[in-house]
């Protein structure tokens, strides 16, 4: 009697590769994919389900399925790769160093010009030194020109730059 390929064991391990490789090469573009990686963990799922079944077929009814050595090969080396896979996305991004020349919280920070939202150059200084005017009217600003701006909110957020 010949024996029919296992398609489920083949098709699995592919299914393992493309979740992992496909996290750096695609996913991360995107915030809703890169900060947790649940597009590639339902890959991989689906690939780990698919490598399961593959096996069960092959060790079940070995007369009528190949892959009983080359599954468990195919297998243990899927699980590896995934464990490597999990242990760097859920452990390995959490021990990225901080920044040596980063402001640390409530230091005063240096001064600097950056573009606003209209594109003008903003000082720090010149904020922290000019009027208080809430909600931008000219009239409040005339009548408080003495007072200034108490402090400022800085807001860094991890994004591409």
């Amino acid at each position: 009697m010949r024996r029919n390929w296992n398609p489920a064991l083949w098709v699995g391990f592919a299914f393992v590769l493309i979740g992992i490789l496909s996290y750096p090469l695609f996913f991360a573009r995107f915030p809703i994919t890169r900060d947790f990686p649940w597009a590639n963990l339902l890959i991989v799922a689906l690939a780990l389900q698919l490598l399961a079944w593959g096996l069960a077929r092959a060790f079940r009814r070995p007369d009528l399925y190949r892959g009983k050595i080359f599954g468990s090969i195919l297998g243990a080396m899927a699980v590896l790769v995934v464990g490597f896979f999990l242990v760097e996305i859920f452990h390995g991004t959490k021990e990225i160093s901080a920044s040596h020349g980063a402001p640390k919280i409530g230091e005063i920070a240096p001064d600097f010009t950056l573009p606003d939202s209209q594109g003008h150059q903003v000082t720090l200084s010149a904020v922290l030194n000019s009027p208080f005017v809430p909600n931008g009217s000219a009239s409040a600003a005339a009548g408080t020109a003495s007072a200034q701006t108490a402090g400022t909110v800085l807001i860094f957020y991890r994004g591409y730059w």
